[in-house]
């Protein structure tokens, strides 16, 4: 724990919802031109940052999350783009450090990378930090993260990470993509899906493991208050079951980056809907697309 401070008690209370009216950068009608930030930081509170990659280094702008804890932080995911030059993602990490340092003096903090999933545009920037200090990179792919999880022995488990106080719960979650987790923070509420749930193209790669992960997160989220369902990207228009083109580099109209446990009904509901044969169906705020 913190030496020589009180630890802060991430256990002691329900989370209750703050909101998140953020005008997140979301490109310009010249990439070019573009006068974003490369990483845009948003401080939920002291202790949970999520992140946002540019549009104009890359068109899938994912989301990342920040969480510290009173002995480690853990970075969700590491971006779409490789190059620290464009993509600074290790300086913006270690700027939040060093503020968190500050504000909670300390010797330091471990640092922890995990992934939502396997996919390029969240493991792009996994080498700037393989030769951090203390640092821990758990590799996404299904055999290095199944293991770390323990989901190799029992994909149903919950897995557990402690970042001092603050433990997340894991659940393999693939449908998506055969690696994906999904992770519960009980010190926010967020639900943290991954590319398993956002709004925008639900590209699923295994029908009926995506139903069944469906059905488990909605189970899950029965038992735990969840304040928001988090996903990594936005893809939708403010247009009812309108989405923006693939490679779109600039989205003026974006509905908000987060969703609720009702809209986990209603994805379970579009797949009722659609059946057995998957096909391509566009729904108020998210697009069915499968893949397989």
């Amino acid at each position: 724990m913190d030496s020589g401070r009180t630890p802060i008690d991430f256990a002691g209370r329900v989370p209750r919802s703050r909101g998140l009216d953020v005008r997140w950068i979301h490109g310009s009608p010249s990439a070019k031109h573009n006068t974003d930030p490369d990483i845009q930081v948003h401080a939920y509170d002291e202790h949970t940052f999520i992140l946002r990659q540019n549009m104009a280094i890359h068109y899938e702008a994912p989301f990342l999350f920040l969480l510290f804890g009173n002995d480690r932080a853990v970075l969700l995911d590491t971006g779409a783009t490789a190059s620290a030059e464009f993509f600074p993602l290790r300086r913006v990490v270690d700027e939040l450090v060093e503020g968190r340092l500050t504000r909670n003096p300390r010797p330091g903090y471990h640092l922890l990378v995990l992934h939502t999933h396997a996919h390029g545009d969240h493991i792009a920037g996994d080498g700037q930090f393989a030769d951090r200090p203390d640092t821990t990179v758990v590799g996404a792919d299904l055999a290095t993260a199944w293991e770390y999880f323990g989901f190799d022995a029992d994909p149903t488990s919950v897995a557990r990470v402690d970042l001092g106080g603050r433990v997340l719960e894991c659940l393999a979650t693939p449908g998506h993509h055969e690696a994906a987790v999904t992770f519960y923070d009980p010190w926010t509420g967020f639900l943290l899906t991954g590319d398993t749930v956002y709004p925008g193209r639900l590209y699923v790669q295994d029908w009926s493991a995506y139903a069944r992960t469906i059905d488990r997160l909605i189970e899950f989220s029965e038992s735990r208050p969840v304040t928001h369902v988090l996903g990594c990207h936005i893809e939708m228009t403010t247009e009812p079951g309108v989405d923006y083109p693939v490679r779109t580099t600039y989205q003026p109209d974006e509905p908000p980056l987060q969703m609720t446990t009702g809209h986990l009904h209603e994805i379970r509901a579009a797949l009722d809907e659609i059946g057995a044969r998957p096909e391509r169906r566009a729904f108020p705020l998210f697009v069915i697309r499968p893949t397989g």
